[in-house]
């Protein structure tokens, strides 16, 4: 009795993407999902926030200096969870139940695995980056600290997102938001404990950040050891299976490879930003995080193109494929320019969350009119983006994005802002980024589309 409580459950998680309506589907499996990326999103904010208030500007700098680095060590790997949900999508939408569970087993093994490796890579290089970055004396010491600790907690970290990569695959993004709603509250609370409490300022926001991390990776591994099908995690079976490694990596590689070029691309703005001193830095940062909450619903949207779309492209179905690339690309933006507008209305009581230094917001409102305003675009070319990837063409949005967003914004840092330089001329190249790769991207994926089911024969 107990097994199949366990099994309707599961079940009324899921959603069935190759059949019936799809807007409501999709905005089902995207809401929680974006939910869950806030959450996520929000660690970082929560630490921001607190040493705002409870520490310095320096201790928010040391903070706030280490996100680009952050995701430029992780893109890669986490990048590799784009593989995993296709790989596990396309053997649901085959009906290949054998090859659901191998490639559970797979992902999983592969999580702690390249945790325990990126754990050791960034304690050793924390220091190097960091300094090669130009961070400011009064805030080296403390960002290097910071991310030292954070980094010992990646193991977990791969596991959440990994994991949560097996549930949604399956339609399943509600139970990831559950774990990721406890690890968050937990994590405001230590924070605020450590901080304000113990005066740990930087090494008691980063421990917050680990423990909380803890609990979601936690949450999710239960999740999984509970099931009571082919999705079911049994640590006795934990093993590589070569081939679906191979086609992880396929697909995963590109987006992760494409994750830390643009990573490394913010890390060159990040470089200029970090020249105009502690302030800047703070402020800038304070007003990344309006950025952050716009891309995870935009993000949300683009998961839901790879998921659906890997389904519809498994079971050979074109016109389906179609229509979620039509109906994530229009609910995404259209739900995504409300938010950004709403954010920017309530941006002077939101930025007070962060710091109530005027210095510093002044900075802040510089990224928030030059850049955050027209955020929506992201959406314009990460979503077709997705889209591509669930037709099993990891390479082509890969190669788009580094070229149309990250090879321009290098090559506007290094040759147009020397010349202009001043915080307004450079968040420009950012909306001027989105605009290429948005044309780029849309007319890859209409000439991809009309090719990738001449092999297959017709959904009946």
């Amino acid at each position: 009795m107990a097994h199949t409580k366990t099994r309707t459950a599961n079940q009324s998680n899921e959603v069935d993407m190759t059949h019936g309506p799809l807007a409501g589907k999709i905005i089902r499996f995207a809401l929680p999902l974006a939910a869950s990326s806030m959450l996520q999103q929000m660690f970082n904010a929560a630490d921001l926030a607190v040493v705002g208030r409870f520490a310095s500007a320096q201790a928010m700098a040391a903070v706030g200096s280490n996100a680009s680095v952050i995701n430029l060590l992780i893109s890669i790997f986490v990048g590799l969870s784009v593989g995993a949900t296709v790989l596990i999508a396309s053997q649901i939408g085959a009906g290949n139940r054998k090859g659901i569970s191998d490639a559970v087993h797979t992902v999983i093994t592969l999580a702690f695995v390249l945790g325990i490796f990126l754990t050791a890579a960034g304690i050793l290089l924390a220091s190097p980056i960091l300094r090669l970055m130009g961070a400011p004396d009064n805030v080296i010491r403390l960002a290097v600290l910071y991310l030292r600790i954070y980094f010992t907690g990646m193991p977990v970290i791969l596991l959440y997102n990994y994991g949560s990569a097996v549930l949604r695959s399956r339609g399943d993004s509600i139970r990831p938001f559950y774990a990721l709603v406890a690890a968050g509250v937990l994590n405001v609370v230590l924070n605020l404990f450590f901080v304000a409490v113990l005066h740990l300022h930087v090494i008691g926001v980063a421990l917050a950040t680990v423990l909380s991390n803890c609990l979601s990776g936690g949450l999710i591994l239960l999740f999984l050891l509970r099931e009571s099908d082919e999705f079911r995690l049994d640590l006795r079976k934990l093993r590589i299976r070569k081939d679906y490694a191979l086609s992880v990596f396929r697909i995963g590689v590109p987006a992760g490879i494409q994750g830390a070029v643009f990573s490394l691309s913010n890390v060159v703005i990040q470089s200029a930003v970090n020249s105009f001193g502690a302030d800047c830095i703070a402020g800038m940062t304070a007003a990344w995080n309006f950025d952050s909450i716009s891309f995870c619903l935009l993000n949300s949207f683009t998961q839901a193109a790879v998921t659906f779309t890997s389904q519809n492209y498994g079971a050979g179905d074109q016109k389906r494929c179609g229509r979620v690339y039509r109906l994530c690309l229009g609910i995404g933006l259209a739900m995504d320019i409300v938010l950004v507008i709403l954010m920017q209305i309530f941006r002077m009581p939101l930025l007070h969350l962060f710091t109530t230094d005027e210095a510093v917001i002044s900075y802040a409102l510089v990224r928030l009119t030059y850049s955050f305003r027209f955020h929506f675009m992201c959406g314009t070319y990460e979503i077709p983006g997705g889209a591509l990837r669930g037709l099993n063409r990891g390479l082509v949005p890969a190669l788009i994005s580094m070229l149309g967003t990250c090879a321009f914004r290098l090559i506007y840092v290094f040759l147009i802002f020397p010349s202009h330089r001043t915080p307004e001329a450079l968040m420009l190249v950012y909306p001027l980024s989105w605009v290429l790769t948005c044309i780029a991207m849309n007319t890859a994926y209409f000439i991809v589309y009309r090719r990738a089911f001449a092999h297959m024969k017709p959904a009946a």
